[in-house]
């Protein structure tokens, strides 16, 4: 009876992954939150204060692959706890810029971490934990960006709205410190997942069933980046309300996202990935839907419930769907999933800032709606046609 108990229950080095997950999910989220803050202080428009969200997704959207290639052979410990004392360090330098030019290099600079720890913390799971329990332990170690969401953001978004968004930043720096400390103190040595060859980089690539995968990634990422990019200034000139509503509203989609996540976390292993992810995409598509037809604010606080209950569930679920079709290419993919997730935020925040200066704020959540429906009709064509098409991975 000890024996099954122990096979259920996860390793305690699942714990400071997650917190790892926290830092890096607060520091890409927070700045959403600090748009008008920045643009007030630094005298910007909204669209170019988007930069600092678009740019730095490009980055890391460009960045995951390569990195994942770059650092293949590097002991995890190391590389985990590296990257979040580069995250300290570029967050210090944000704190302190003297202007946008500054503080775009540095948020940009900062999101290396990101390109690094998310996929590489996911990837040495399999390590970590036993074959059965590995969606579990996956969908764990992303609870990450719930807790991140659901406390991080918010407080984040008030510190910055209160006293400024210079604080903020500083808050993430010392947070990526205590999250390298205890990931120091706490993961073990040589965990060193197997480098993959050039063959597995180029079945990855080749893969008909794991590119369309990764372009649900790419649609849902920019559907829901066209509205939360600047959900800030949407609240301040839809609502006329300031910091403590924004936070509010933040709060109650991150509640909303640590509950999706941990149902999800609790069922996937039973109704497979794919049929998550079409739980948590539509359930976004439907938020996003209400939130369009919103006429005050407490309306919108209903309409975001939808959709933060698939935000974390939906990526979460995509990473098991990916070790799920081709376990050993896991590495690959999921380092190719984040730069998709990326590339989809970079898309969604560019494109935001262009429908608003053509259509205005309240075109956003229609168009980002459109686009998660296609992203849903899209993830189930691809599980059909994954299962009339397995992949078949040569050594």
């Amino acid at each position: 009876m000890a024996t099954t108990a122990s096979n259920r229950r996860l390793p305690a080095v699942l714990w400071p992954l997650m917190f790892g997950n926290v830092v890096i999910g607060m520091g890409v989220m927070v700045v959403a939150g600090l748009l008008n803050d920045i643009r007030s202080a630094l005298d910007i428009s909204i669209s170019t204060a988007g930069q600092l969200i678009s740019a730095a997704a490009l980055l890391v959207s460009l960045g995951a692959p390569l990195l994942a290639m770059l650092v293949a052979r590097w002991d995890r410990r190391r590389l985990l706890v590296g990257s979040l004392l580069w995250f300290a360090l570029f967050h210090t330098l944000a704190a302190w810029a003297p202007g946008f030019d500054s503080l775009l290099i540095s948020r940009v600079l900062a999101m290396v971490s990101a390109a690094i720890f998310t996929p590489q913390a996911a990837a040495c799971i399999g390590l970590l934990v036993p074959a059965q329990l590995r969606g579990r332990g996956i969908t764990f170690v992303f609870l990450g960006w719930s807790v991140a969401s659901v406390l991080g953001t918010p407080l984040g978004a008030w510190i910055g709205g209160t006293f400024g968004w210079r604080w903020t930043m500083g808050l993430m720096a010392v947070l990526s410190l205590v999250a390298a400390l205890w990931l120091q103190l706490r993961m073990p040595k040589g965990i060193v997942p197997p480098p993959l060859s050039a063959s597995a980089w180029r079945q990855t690539l080749l893969s008909s069933t794991l590119m369309l995968t990764l372009g649900i990634t790419v649609l849902s990422a920019a559907g829901q980046f066209v509205l939360f990019s600047y959900m800030a200034p949407y609240v301040a000139d839809r609502f006329g309300l300031g910091a403590t509503a924004l936070s509010t509203l933040l709060l109650v989609y991150g509640l909303c996202g640590f509950a999706g996540n941990a149902m999800v976390s609790r069922w996937i292993d039973r109704i497979g990935p794919p049929r998550a992810m079409a739980w948590a995409l539509g359930s976004i598509a439907l938020g996003m839907g209400l939130v369009s037809l919103t006429a005050g604010f407490a309306a919108m606080l209903l309409a975001i419930v939808p959709w933060g209950l698939g935000v974390f569930a939906s990526n979460s679920s995509q990473q098991a769907r990916l070790v799920a079709l081709a376990p050993v290419l896991a590495p690959a993919s999921i380092a190719l999933n984040t730069s998709a997730m990326y590339a989809g935020q970079a898309i969604g925040a560019g494109s935001g800032g262009v429908l608003i200066q053509q259509l205005g704020l309240t075109s956003l959540p229609v168009a980002g709606c459109a686009v998660l429906v296609c992203a849903l009709t899209l993830s189930l064509w691809a599980d059909k046609r994954a299962k009339r098409h397995p992949l078949h991975i040569q050594p």
